[in-house]
């Protein structure tokens, strides 16, 4: 069967009838079974997503309407919630957990006729940059094997790169969708906070979290942003802004101010291949009639400390919840209450989700809350400020999407290490703006080098059109 790496060209032949939804879906489970090594799913929905399939090919023949997303194959993160279905967090602690509600992005995909092939595996809790800290094992860079998929979104970066399906919905807390996008070398969007809700998305940092797509394509992206956008009676952080038809305004001849940090670039940490791709993109949009000017982000080494403060804090309440009583793993020989969330929490939370919650409790604890929590929400407001500032003078920020291409499984094991390959995503998440990672370049090796864009907040049609005129 062809490898569909465009929705336009897959409902163009299923109108045809060169194919139906049904043999695609099944397809799509083949390549999976043939393709676990890469471990980028934790499940199948094989009923479910065949019944789907099947009232799809139902609906063509009867010559009836049909969804925006008819016949694409989606997965899902393993944080996100579908009603009757299996939903973990790569996590031991929610071991056999299934969710007796959708969320409603699940129930915008199904409203257009989206096809929900399955659960992606991911960074347990959505904590890691490399898809090693999940109770399933890590997920495997389909480009170099030996290499991570990044995280914490990997399994559905993975599944898209490998062309498992045609797009995945992943988290971004910190840079979980766009990080993996550039090391598997696909489209990855995190949309404005606000834009799309988080009902049913498993919570990290509240604060933070962004829902949005993987593809193949600046328009598959803005497709599915079109469908999950928009505002929820359940999330009073979301936006009751009108949704723009994004799909369809993706042409752009506009000239755009540019920005891009001097010191990011130069920075110690980057690596002289991504360095120089940053280089190219530059000089190209230069030559294309863009105005591309050099700035400084002084607050560039302080955002990353920030970050975690805050996120660690808002991840200690957040995962209060876990705690063996009413759902998920229990520990079979706790005596008593306190036992019960002692050792379930204990055995149940990996190394990395307790170091996380432990670091929350700390900085939110008597005497080092001034000194630590309340400086970075100092630092998230002048960094807002500055971000908004910035982007009132230029359309987009420009810089490399992480540092480093996909490093080698095992490479990373200090965790500081590990949450500096934020340093040039969490911005975009501190400032509540949108952010996408573009697969323009390849390392000598051939491993994806990403290119990261940030536009203002709803800016979204923006930067969606001028990617399209970038990507290959």
């Amino acid at each position: 069967m062809e490898v569909y790496r465009s929705l336009k060209k897959l409902q163009e032949d299923l109108y045809k009838k060169k194919l139906t939804a049904t043999a695609l879906t099944q397809y799509s489970f083949s390549k999976i079974n043939d393709n676990t090594d890469l471990n980028a799913f934790i499940e199948v929905f094989e009923e479910s997503a065949l019944n789907t399939a099947q009232k799809i090919d139902a609906k063509i023949a009867n010559g009836e309407p049909l969804g925006k997303l008819f016949g694409l194959t989606i997965a899902i993160k393993d944080n996100i919630v579908y009603k009757n279905h299996k939903v973990t967090a790569a996590s031991k602690i929610l071991d056999g957990f299934v969710s007796p509600y959708s969320a409603t992005v699940i129930e915008r995909l199904l409203a257009e006729d989206a096809i929900i092939i399955g659960r992606t595996n991911c960074d347990e809790f959505a904590m890691g940059g490399s898809n090693e800290n999940s109770f399933y094992g890590a997920v495997k860079n389909p480009h170099d094997t030996s290499h991570v998929s990044g995280g914490s979104s990997g399994g559905s970066a993975v599944a898209v790169a490998a062309d498992l399906c045609m797009a995945a919905l992943g988290s971004d807390t910190g840079g979980s969708i766009r990080q993996p996008a550039s090391f598997c070398g696909i489209v990855g969007l995190k949309p404005t906070y606000g834009r799309v809700s988080r009902y049913g998305l498993i919570a990290y940092g509240s604060s933070f979290d962004q829902i949005g797509p993987f593809t193949h394509n600046i328009e598959d992206a803005a497709l599915i942003l079109e469908v999950i956008s928009g505002g929820d009676d359940y999330d009073a952080t979301c936006s009751q802004k009108e949704v723009p038809l994004y799909a369809s305004k993706l042409q752009s001849e506009t000239k755009y101010k540019i920005a891009y940090y001097k010191n990011a670039i130069e920075h110690e940490g980057v690596d002289e291949e991504v360095r120089a791709a940053s280089l190219a993109i530059i000089e190209r949009l230069k030559k294309d009639g863009h105005q591309v000017d050099g700035i400084e982000f002084a607050e560039l080494d302080y955002i990353v400390p920030a970050y975690y403060v805050l996120t660690t804090a808002e991840a200690s309440s957040n995962l209060s919840r876990f705690d063996g009583v009413k759902y998920g793993y229990h520990a079979k020989e706790a005596q008593d209450l306190e036992s019960t969330y002692r050792l379930t929490r204990s055995q149940g939370f990996g190394k990395e989700v307790q170091r996380r919650i432990m670091s929350g409790t700390f900085v939110l604890s008597a005497g080092y809350y001034d000194a630590y929590y309340s400086k970075a929400q100092k630092v998230r407001r002048i960094v807002a400020e500055k971000t908004r500032k910035t982007l009132e003078t230029y359309d987009f920020i420009l810089c490399p999407t992480a540092p480093t291409p996909a490093y080698k499984i095992g490479e990373v094991q200090d965790s500081i290490a590990s949450f500096l390959g934020d340093i040039f995503t969490v911005q975009a998440n501190i400032a509540g703006v949108p952010g996408i990672s573009l697969p323009l370049y390849k390392t000598k090796n051939g491993l994806p080098v990403g290119i990261q864009f940030m536009a203002g907040r709803w800016q979204e049609q923006k930067l969606l059109a001028f990617s399209n005129t970038l990507m290959p």
